[in-house]
């Protein structure tokens, strides 16, 4: 079991309020990842329901047992942070299996939790060697490792992807969404990186100055978002916003449309502009449009012959058209 419930949970360093009251639920076994920009407080929220910090109001439930006087020891959660925290001189047998010793767990319990541990991250040829002698990806899969024995009712990732490269990341990203399929148990993700937070999560909850955006499925919020705020956070390249005479024409503040939801023509449209940098991907093209609303991102196909200085007509899918009022939320 591995539901965690917040009520009213609040956090304030002296007079400063990081985080207003906020309720949520996480049920069991899913995968929900807090994103948000730096200084959103996504870390602390994290910190909070695993007990490294303090809360200031409210309370955290673990499977609808008061939780938020208790150490974090007694809550029965597993934390993966950042920086690996391996032991240098510590085998990664030894690094995987600390938490049984300090448990005092005997030996032949100990030895099969942890080569159950390395035989699902693919570790098992690696137990001898120490944490020098791993690359980045596999020092991480160990400190997820020293967290799968403890056997916890949710693990708790702090942007544990953040120290590796980027083909490294991807990798990490499918290999976290495979435990979590193999190990069925509640995992919550902190990132500031939508793209992760877009493929892995069950839940995303998208956070702003301490306070709760928007909670849904990684499609609710693409299709469906509840504001501005959230409309510009999810979705690779960022969603294009104009505001003025164009988006009164649709009886809104300003209006949202996807670079991907964006026709391109030589001949005509609705909005004349100019190629100012066109981004070659391969399977996709980026263009970067100066128009009399600003600057509008179009994602095309990845044979499509546009360069700089060439002048194109943009069509919106009006179907795909978002709509803000004067306070940003969604018409």
């Amino acid at each position: 079991m591995g539901q965690i419930t917040l009520k009213g949970v609040r956090k304030a360093f002296g007079d400063v309020e990081v985080i207003p009251p906020l309720d949520l639920e996480i049920n069991d076994g899913e995968f929900v990842v807090f994103v948000g920009p730096s200084g959103c407080g996504k870390s602390t929220l994290l910190r909070l329901i695993a007990g490294l910090e303090d809360v200031s109001g409210g309370e955290i439930e673990i499977n609808g047992q008061p939780s938020a006087e208790l150490p974090p020891a007694k809550r029965g959660l597993a934390m993966v942070f950042q920086s690996y925290a391996l032991y240098p001189h510590m085998s990664v047998r030894k690094n995987i299996a600390f938490p049984l010793k300090m448990a005092k767990l005997d030996q032949a319990a100990a030895k099969e939790k942890v080569d159950n541990a390395a035989r699902i991250l693919n570790l098992t040829d690696y137990l001898d060697r120490r944490p020098g002698q791993l690359s980045g990806g596999q020092r991480q899969r160990v400190a997820i490792g020293r967290a799968i024995v403890r056997e916890p009712a949710a693990f708790l990732f702090d942007e544990p992807l953040s120290n590796l490269d980027a083909a490294l990341r991807v990798n990490m990203r499918l290999e976290i969404s495979e435990l979590h399929q193999k190990l069925k148990t509640t995992m919550v993700y902190v990132t500031h990186d939508q793209v992760e937070a877009m493929t892995m999560a069950d839940k995303i909850v998208v956070l702003q100055a301490g306070r709760i955006e928007q909670v849904g499925s990684p499609l609710e919020l693409y299709r469906t978002p509840r504001n501005k705020f959230v409309a510009g956070f999810i979705g690779s390249p960022k969603m294009n916003f104009i505001e003025g005479d164009e988006a009164a024409k649709y009886g809104a503040d300003s209006i949202g449309i996807r670079p991907e939801h964006i026709e391109v023509s030589t001949t005509e449209g609705a909005w004349k502009g100019t190629v100012g940098v066109s981004e070659h991907l391969g399977s996709d093209t980026f263009l970067h449009v100066d128009t009399e609303y600003g600057l509008i991102n179009v994602r095309g196909g990845g044979e499509i012959g546009l360069h700089s200085g060439d002048t194109v007509y943009l069509t919106p899918d009006l179907s795909q058209l978002h709509k803000f009022d004067a306070q940003g939320q969604a018409i």
